[in-house]
C-alpha cells in the first residue's frame, strides 16, 4: 500500500505546474519528500513483521470449509486410536516391557504433534482465524520439529529393540534395561534439543520486511524463512543438516536393522512364518518411508527449489504428520498380537460385567 501511495504522489507533483522546480531538480525534490523518507524507513533493516497470516490451500480457497470434515475426522481417529493404545498398555501388566514402553511413547508423540497443528487449522477453515505472531510461530516451529525428531528417535529405538530381541534374545533383558532407556532419553533430548534450538535460533533474528503471508497451515521452517529479506544461506544449510542427521542416519540404521531381522527370521522360519515376517517388516518400513520421505520433500522443497505446487506442498506437509499418527495405532497396536489379545480380553470382561448386571436386574 505504501508503494502505491508513493507512486500516486509522484504523479501528482509531475503534473502540477507549481512544482516545475522539483522537475528540474528531481534529486532535491525526492530527498525532501516525506513519503520517500517513509519508504526508506519501511525498507530499512529496522522494519520487520511481527504477525503472519497462514494461507493454506490457496488454489481451493473457495472450498476451505469443506476441508474441515476430513481433518476433523482424522484428528478424532488420532486421538481415539492412540489413547486406546495407551489405555491398553497402561492397564495390562504383561505389556510393561521395553517394546511397549516405546509404543506408548510413540502414541504420546502422535497425539502431541497433530494437536499443535490441527485444532488451529480447523478454526482457520471455519472462521478464517489465520494470524499468528512471530514468537508464536517460532514456538510452534520448535515444538513441531522437536517432537518430529523425537518420533524419529523412537522409531530408531524400536527397530534396534526388535533387532536385539530377535538376533540376540538371551541378552535382551541385560541390554534393554533402565540404564539403556535413560541413555536413550538423554540422547534424544540432547540431539533433538540442540539441533532444533539452533534451527529456530537462526530463524528468530531474521527480518521480514516483505510479505507476511505463509503459504502453509502451520509454521514450517522454510515456509517462514523463505519470507526473510536478509540472507538465509545458514538457515538453508541447517535445514539440510537436519535432514542428514535425522533421515540420513536414522533411516539407514532402521533399514539395516530390518534387513538383519528379515535375514535371521527367514533362515529359521517356515513358509507361513516367513510370509508373516515379510508382511510385518514390510508394513513397518512403508509407514516409516512415508514419514521420512514425505517429511524430507516438504522440508527441502524450498531449499532445493523443487517446483511443487503450493497446495500439494501444504498437503504433503500435513500428511507426513497426520498419516503416521492415524496408522501407527493399527501397525503397532491392533496388528500386534499381545496388544490385540489384551484389547479383546478387556472388551470381553466389560461385556461380561454388563451382562451380569442386566441379569441381576431381571431377577
Amino acid at each position: 500500500m505504501v508503494s502505491v501511495l508513493i507512486s500516486v504522489d509522484r504523479t501528482f507533483h509531475i503534473n502540477d505546474p507549481a512544482n516545475q522546480e522539483d522537475k528540474r531538480k528531481p534529486e532535491a525534490g525526492l530527498t525532501d519528500h516525506p513519503h520517500s523518507a517513509m519508504t526508506e524507513e519501511f525498507q530499512g533493516a529496522n522494519f520487520s513483521h511481527t504477525k503472519f497470516t497462514f494461507v493454506g490451500f490457496p488454489e481451493i480457497s473457495k472450498y476451505r470449509r469443506l476441508l474441515f470434515l476430513p481433518f476433523f475426522l482424522s484428528y478424532l481417529v488420532i486421538l481415539i486410536g492412540n489413547s486406546l493404545i495407551l489405555f491398553v498398555i497402561k492397564n495390562t501388566k504383561s505389556l510393561h516391557n521395553p517394546m511397549y514402553i516405546l509404543v506408548s511413547a510413540l502414541a504420546l508423540v502422535d497425539i502431541a504433534v497433530p494437536t499443535a497443528i490441527i485444532p488451529a487449522m480447523l478454526l482457520s477453515f471455519l472462521f478464517d482465524l489465520n494470524e499468528i505472531t512471530l514468537v508464536g510461530c517460532l514456538m510452534q516451529m520448535f515444538f513441531i520439529h522437536f517432537l518430529s525428531s523425537v518420533e524419529s528417535t523412537i522409531l530408531l529405538a524400536m527397530a534396534l529393540d526388535r533387532l536385539v530381541a530377535i538376533c540376540n534374545p538371551l541378552r535382551y533383558t541385560a541390554i534393554m534395561n533402565t540404564s539403556t532407556f535413560l541413555k536413550l532419553l538423554l540422547f534424544t533430548l540432547i540431539r533433538s534439543g540442540i539441533i532444533m534450538s539452533t534451527l529456530v535460533g537462526l530463524a528468530s533474528p531474521l527480518s521480514f520486511c516483505g510479505s507476511n503471508i505463509i503459504h502453509h497451515c502451520y509454521c514450517d521452517h522454510m515456509a517462514l524463512v523463505s519470507l526473510a529479506c536478509n540472507s538465509t544461506a545458514r538457515n538453508s544449510a541447517m535445514g539440510v543438516a537436519v535432514i542428514v542427521c535425522f533421515v540420513g542416519i536414522d533411516i539407514s540404521v532402521i533399514f539395516l536393522s530390518y534387513v538383519k531381522i528379515l535375514y535371521v527370521v527367514l533362515r529359521a522360519a517356515a513358509g507361513e512364518q516367513r510370509s508373516k515376517a515379510l508382511n510385518t517388516c514390510g508394513t513397518h518400513l512403508i509407514v516409516m518411508m512415508c514419514f521420512y520421505f514425505v517429511g524430507s520433500v516438504t522440508f527441502l522443497s524450498r531449499n532445493l527449489s523443487i517446483p511443487i505446487p503450493v497446495d500439494v506442498n501444504t498437503f504433503l506437509g500435513i500428511t507426513y504428520i497426520v498419516f503416521p499418527a492415524c496408522i501407527n495405532p493399527i501397525i503397532y497396536g491392533v496388528r500386534t498380537k499381545e496388544i490385540r489379545n489384551a484389547l479383546l480380553k478387556m472388551f470381553k470382561t466389560r461385556v461380561n460385567v454388563v451382562t451380569i448386571k442386566v441379569t441381576t436386574v431381571k431377577w
